[in-house]
């Protein structure tokens, strides 16, 4: 048995210690900076893509996935839609080998209302017959596709109208029903739909690119969360027309405008990957869009932590370099330490 010794800067509090982990013969860890382990708040373990579009693969993708995960330094994920079978029953397995996950399960969406080969459908008058189900097999969040443009059956999306997909009452049900067996519920949300699904109760809405300030207000008073995930809300795509660049920019101004009053409402911002993105690009972007380099770190870290019910106790990621000064150091660690063990 080995104990890891690291002695420098702790982020995102800055406080200069000494940290251990582990009983056994002391061994330094390299690096001068060092965080409590990052955590990808929006992320798809099983989902991927082919010719055909996305769709949902198995346990191979998932387990590639968390050890690319684990070596960035992410000891803890929130898979928010998935493979079911997988992304269940990695929930429900302790496995110190890989990062945490705790699972959404299933993408609740109607026909038609999400890409054909990533959802089972669920109809409106089954879909409190179906949380019941995802509750009953373990699911601790539920992941509601609120809102989402017309997908065929072969699934391109036809058009660009996006509607909401269960009425508002509806929803307010659901969270009903989460709440009183202790689970949450994360709201894929890109239209003004955001308001009600607020006041609806949702726990934490995912990307909100319409939000605006009286929903954060609201949102922050009983200590929800918002996920931006800017890396697929804002990301640059070398193809894009004029106008989508032009929509882009005022989309990403928009948000950096919110983002600074997410935390004076008192709202929780999360960083996620979703599946074009990392943590490490992702707090980037936070900053970029005016959260400080502590706050995005907060995001990535801690505040994720507790805001989950998770603990960084067993896990430390170490730097070279003052990821304060440039958060793309987040993306190569000196040293990570997951669950007690030395990965990297």
């Amino acid at each position: 048995m080995t104990t890891w010794v690291f002695e420098g800067t702790v982020l995102p509090s800055g406080d200069t210690t000494r940290l251990t982990i582990g009983t056994g013969d002391p061994e330094p860890l390299p690096g001068r900076f060092a965080v409590p382990g990052l955590v990808d708040s929006h992320c798809h373990l099983t989902v991927g893509a082919d010719e055909h579009g996305p769709r949902l693969y198995g346990d191979e993708l998932a387990a590639e996935r968390l050890t690319d995960l684990a070596a960035a330094g992410v000891s803890a994920v929130r898979d928010v839609g998935g493979n079911r079978a997988v992304t269940l029953k990695l929930a429900s397995t302790a496995d110190d080998s890989r990062p945490v996950v705790i699972a959404a399960g299933r993408f609740l969406a109607p026909s038609g209302r999400y890409f054909p080969r990533m959802h089972e459908p669920v109809a409106a008058e089954d879909l409190l017959a179906a949380v019941e189900t995802e509750l009953a097999d373990g699911a601790t969040w539920l992941k509601l596709v609120a809102d989402f443009p017309e997908v065929g059956p072969d699934g391109p999306i036809r058009g660009s109208v996006i509607a909401q997909t269960y009425g508002t009452d509806l929803v307010a049900a659901v969270v009903e029903l989460a709440h009183s067996r202790g689970a949450r519920v994360a709201a894929h949300c890109n239209t003004e739909v955001v308001s009600e699904l607020i006041r609806a109760g949702v726990d934490s809405i995912e990307h909100g690119t319409v939000i605006g300030e009286a929903d954060l207000q609201r949102l922050g008073a009983r200590g929800g969360a918002w996920t931006p995930t800017l890396c697929a809300s804002v990301g640059e795509d070398p193809d894009e027309s004029a106008d989508r660049r032009s929509r882009r920019l005022a989309r990403s101004e928009h948000l950096g405008a919110m983002l600074q009053l997410a935390g004076q409402y008192g709202v929780q911002v999360l960083a996620g990957s979703d599946v074009v993105g990392s943590v490490a690009g992702e707090v980037d972007l936070l900053v970029k869009h005016g959260l400080t380099v502590t706050q995005a770190l907060v995001a990535a870290s801690t505040g994720a932590q507790e805001y989950l019910g998770l603990t960084g106790d067993r896990n430390l990621v170490t730097y070279a370099a003052d990821p304060r000064d440039h958060p793309q150091i987040l993306a190569t660690p000196a040293s990570v330490v997951l669950n007690g063990t030395r990965i990297a």
